[in-house]
């Protein structure tokens, strides 16, 4: 036997064991960082870094003047970029745009970028701050923070409401391409959109049907730059514009009502109020449709968070609530509808299509 001594490594050397906690602390940090990942973005907005890359390749010494920044310290945000999955760095110091960073573009088809100036301004963050308040009192936040309602802040300060209205315009172009192919609405003579804001999603059934009417119906600054979008895609000769206040009354005129992202913006007893008015002027053959994430009865591992996190930022920001298709049926019985049936769009799209008839 050999005296030389064991080539074997010593304890403290060997490679590090994967442990079962590692994957429990690695997701807890990166929910410790989330945060932190929002602002990056939001500042990459801010400084135009998504715009002045576009289709090309820069380096942070190409970009530091058109951004107005240093180049060190805008090396360091682009590393970050890349690290959140938004650029790519093909060749050491020079980033392009992956296809996610791409939509960060406010110039891009499919453009993201007035949704992702929404949810990452102060106004509706600071709401955030005070989530473990709204969960005790079931208030929102947002009232507390800045004195008014969510909507209300907005009416006074038309900037503010104009991106409002183009992040939801943004956020509503992927199921106005689902929608015309995903529900009957040939069966109908007039479709009215509740709520609907320019009028991406109603045009986008319009394109789709030519012998359909539309009314798109909302508040003032809601409707601001719905005449203009349905000028530029030729509708406005087979949509009407009417102001109104959802909380208040409903156009007549339709065979087809639709909702979309505002029933989940208000508590049950608002929302009662809102299909109260539709309930009085639909007709006895007509639909109420309802375009909401539908919550799973139970919650399982791997179901999508977005679609809770979006429930809470109902609660801080305006008080409402994403809901399961029981709440919905609820709802819909007590304002004078029976839910016939529930579509899901195709994913990745979150949108279910709820039918509901007159009873």
């Amino acid at each position: 036997m050999s005296n030389a001594p064991s080539q074997q490594p010593h304890p403290q050397h060997e490679p590090h064991a994967s442990h079962p906690d590692d994957q429990a602390r690695t997701t807890l940090v990166t929910l410790a960082y989330g945060a932190m990942a929002t602002h990056t973005v939001a500042a990459a907005l801010r400084l135009g870094v998504f715009d002045r890359i576009g289709d090309g390749r820069a380096t942070a010494d190409e970009l530091a003047d058109r951004c107005a920044a240093r180049p060190g310290e805008l090396a360091r945000l682009l590393r970050a970029l890349t690290g959140l999955g938004l650029l790519t760095e093909p060749e050491p110091g020079r980033f392009a745009l992956t296809p996610a960073g791409a939509q960060a573009r406010s110039d891009a088809p499919g453009s993201l970028h007035a949704v992702l100036q929404l949810f990452s301004d102060p106004m509706m963050l600071r709401a955030w701050e005070r989530l473990d308040d709204s969960v005790r009192t079931g208030e929102p936040a947002f009232d507390t923070v800045h004195g008014t309602d969510f909507f209300g802040y907005l009416a006074e300060r038309p900037a503010l409401s104009e991106r409002f209205n183009a992040a939801m315009s943004q956020g509503s172009a992927h199921t106005a391409e689902l929608l015309p192919a995903a529900y009957p609405f040939d069966r109908f003579r007039t479709v009215a959109d509740i709520g609907g804001g320019d009028g991406t999603l109603l045009a986008g059934i319009l394109r789709a049907h030519p012998g359909l009417r539309g009314i798109l119906f909302d508040r003032p600054e809601g409707l601001a730059q719905a005449g203009p979008r349905l000028a530029r895609d030729g509708l406005a000769d087979r949509c009407a514009l009417v102001t109104g206040d959802f909380f208040a009354t409903a156009p007549e005129g339709a065979d087809a009502y639709l909702l979309k992202s505002v029933i989940h913006d208000w508590n049950d007893e608002r929302c009662a109020r809102i299909l109260g008015h539709i309930r009085r002027v639909v007709p006895d053959d007509g639909r109420l449709l309802i375009l909401e994430p539908v919550l799973p009865e139970r919650t399982g591992p791997g179901d999508d968070a977005i679609s809770y996190l979006s429930d809470l930022n109902m609660l801080v920001n305006v008080g409402g609530r994403e809901r399961t298709r029981d709440d919905f049926a609820r709802l819909c019985e007590a304002a004078g509808f029976a839910v016939r049936s529930v579509t899901a769009l195709p994913r990745p799209n979150r949108f279910s299509v709820i039918e509901a008839e007159p009873v």
